[in-house]
């Protein structure tokens, strides 16, 4: 076998085992919540998913790709030698793949940019020596593991405390839910819109204005608000309270209290005690009234009413969220791929390489299938092990990390899909106290994260000096 086809087989299977893990890791944070709140099963989810993600891949995919990924290291070390190149790109592919494969098994949800960078800084440590990396980026990635999670908490923080105070909490939610509801769509369309436009049609050379986006984007929500408020209008609520009844909220507020009095009793010791025994007593006495009073039981179906409209929101953002995806991460396989091809065809590095359709399909498979066979365990992470979800809750954290990705974006700061998304599910479940959430799952997240980067480093470098060693021994 000539030495040019044995590397171009050799980097489209790894190029493909990239794509596998890419799907299998991060394309499952834009499914997990959906999963988590049982607005989806996982069989729609993944189908749902598998089509959004290849169509975003293929048609809005980026076109031209730069030949060293975001500047990371000194390209000219490469000049006399793109054989250099080529081994280590495809060590970089390795090695950031069985470091995602890694994370997928143990369920981990980890940034698949963070990882390729890792990947490409550690082979290009080695050719050229630390003085070739551009430490400044490393510096700014660092400083993206704090600050997107952080803002997507603190925006889906918000979001959700305002739908408990003007929907969930109200006297009636599925009233108040129908007055909302066509307003949330309008912001949810007009937001999501405008991020598509700025972050996946980049690889259509769309040419926009920021005013033009806007006003597109305005414009699309305009239609959702009309059609939503056109057909929710027609729907009939049932009237589960009468306005002279006590509020049922009312009675999830003894119920706290009665959780703080049981703390007391617990903690208290003789007379003490006796009192706050007494006072329980009343307390579950008078809320046992203020629950058939209120007619506290038929608010469950009211609620219920409530989680079925917002699956619907939940779905359409978790839609959008997998096509964007599809659109941008697609470059994190392919991109590398695309240059080590361009190296081989040209016998030179380029400043740029041009991603043919069928590489864009050929990781769009890739993807689709890792999320098929594998996307399972770390949607079970996001959706079901760090707080418990609901539609409106899992409303809350996609909304919150797509907005995140959108600010983001326009201030030209480096996130990750993944840790806005987990920062966002930890947002909710801040929202409902810190004994709604799962410490021990956040902390191995954590973990994970920081270790992201020196991991795919290191087994970029072990890869290169293996395949270095390979190609020396068959091929000079």
């Amino acid at each position: 076998m000539e030495l040019e086809s044995f590397f171009q087989i050799l980097v489209l299977v790894i190029g493909f085992y990239m794509a596998w893990n890419i799907g299998a890791n991060d394309v499952s944070n834009a499914m997990g919540t959906s999963v988590g709140s049982g607005a989806l099963s996982l069989r729609k989810a993944v189908f749902l998913a598998a089509v959004l993600e290849f169509c975003g891949a293929y048609f809005v995919g980026a076109n031209v790709s730069e030949t060293m990924q975001r500047g990371l290291i000194d390209t000219d070390m490469f000049l006399t030698d793109p054989i250099l190149l080529i081994l280590g790109m495809c060590a970089a592919l390795l090695g950031t793949g069985v470091w995602l494969q890694i994370s997928s098994y143990c369920g981990w949800p980890v940034s698949t940019t963070h990882a390729i960078v890792g990947a490409i800084v550690g082979f290009g440590a080695v050719v050229g020596g630390v003085e070739a990396v551009q430490w400044e980026e490393i510096l700014s990635i660092v400083i993206s593991w704090v600050v997107s999670p952080a803002i997507s908490a603190i925006i889906s923080y918000l979001i959700f405390n305002f739908l408990q105070k003007k929907i969930l909490y109200t006297l009636n939610p599925a009233e108040s839910t129908k007055k909302l509801f066509p307003y949330l769509v309008f912001i949810v369309f007009s937001t999501f819109t405008l991020s598509l436009i700025f972050n996946g049609l980049e690889g259509l050379n769309f040419s926009l204005s920021v005013m033009q986006a806007l006003l597109i984007s305005l414009l699309i929500g305009a239609a959702a608000f009309g059609i939503t408020y056109f057909f929710i209008q027609r729907v009939e609520i049932p009237r589960t309270y009468t306005p002279s009844a006590p509020n049922p909220q009312s009675v999830v507020s003894l119920e706290k209290a009665i959780k703080h009095l049981q703390r007391v009793k617990n903690h208290t010791f003789e007379d003490t005690q006796q009192k706050v025994t007494s006072l329980l007593t009343e307390v579950k006495a008078l809320s046992h009234a203020l629950r058939i009073e209120s007619s506290f039981s038929d608010r469950t179906s009211d609620y219920k009413i409530v989680e079925r409209c917002f699956v619907y929101l939940q779905i359409l953002s978790a839609c959008f969220v997998a096509f964007a995806h599809g659109a941008n991460d697609v470059a994190n396989a392919i991109g590398p791929v695309a240059a080590v091809l361009d190296v081989i065809k040209n016998g030179a590095i380029s400043d740029v390489a041009v991603v043919p359709p069928w590489l864009l399909a050929f990781g769009g498979a890739g993807i689709v299938i890792g999320l098929a066979t594998w996307g399972w365990r770390v949607i079970e992470t996001i959706g079901k092990k760090i707080t418990e979800l609901t539609p409106t809750r899992g409303f809350c954290a996609e909304f919150g990390a797509a907005t995140t990705i959108l600010i983001a974006s326009k201030l030209g700061l480096p996130v990750s899909t993944t840790h806005c998304l987990v920062g966002a599910v930890l947002g909710v479940g801040l929202a409902r106290g810190m004994k709604a959430l799962n410490l021990n799952m956040l902390k191995d997240i954590v973990l994970s994260w920081i270790i992201t980067i020196p991991a795919s480093a290191i087994m970029s470098i072990l890869i290169f000096y293996l395949l270095r060693t390979c190609f020396l021994r068959f091929f000079v």
